[in-house]
């Protein structure tokens, strides 16, 4: 596969993408992840810093499975700070560095134009990333993220992931991509994009994240 560098290693999508990366995975992380794969490679340091571990790094290809919720984060400032600025300073770095393809996790129903504001910020970042230069832009838009969460218990989501078998039986039609899917699932589609060629940007959501994850 070609040379892969992820950030977001810690959270739940990028734990999956660590366990079901081939050898030859760079993470890089604020601190250290613990029980590494064989071959997996991770550079520990502020994320003041990361710009000049990717250009240490050249990588061909940068994912991001960085992500946080506003109440996690404090504020939609703090918020935006993670899921806007790092991003993009991610990126921005990546293809400085030359990386030729980014791959990021967003969400459905992001929208630059969305009056959520959740939503309209990952939106921006998507309308950002498609205009940075980059040969290829893989945006993998889930809906509810199920598997085991690590970090602070978060009430709403367990009774949605409890409830999500009967919700995603009665979405049809166009409400297919609101459904719920594994991060497991989400975390092979990236390791499945990351190998793979092509240009342009490119928006995946429920269907077509499970087909590419095989």
């Amino acid at each position: 596969m070609a040379d892969l560098l992820l950030v977001g290693a810690t959270g739940m999508v990028g734990e999956a993408v660590v366990r079901a990366a081939p050898q030859g995975l760079h993470i890089l992380v604020r601190r250290p992840a613990d029980d590494l794969p064989a071959g997996v490679r991770q550079s520990v340091t502020p994320t003041q810093q990361w710009q000049a571990e990717i250009a240490a790094a050249a990588p061909t290809v940068v994912a991001s499975a960085l992500g946080t919720t506003i109440r996690q984060a404090g504020s939609q400032g703090a918020f935006r700070a993670v899921d806007h600025d790092l991003l993009l300073a991610v990126a921005k770095a990546a293809r400085e560095a030359g990386a030729r393809h980014f791959i990021t996790v967003s969400s459905i129903g992001a929208s630059a134009r969305s009056a959520n504001f959740y939503l309209r910020t990952k939106g921006e970042v998507e309308e950002a990333l498609g205009a940075m230069g980059f040969e290829r832009v893989d945006i993998l838009r889930p809906g509810l993220l199920t598997g085991e969460r690590k970090g602070p218990f978060r009430a709403g989501e367990v009774i949605a992931m409890i409830a999500a078998p009967l919700t995603d039986a009665l979405m049809l039609g166009r409400m297919r991509r609101y459904r719920s899917i594994p991060a497991t699932t989400v975390a092979r589609a990236i390791v499945a994009l990351a190998q793979g060629g092509g240009v342009g940007t490119h928006i995946h959501e429920h269907d077509g994240i499970v087909r590419i994850a095989g």
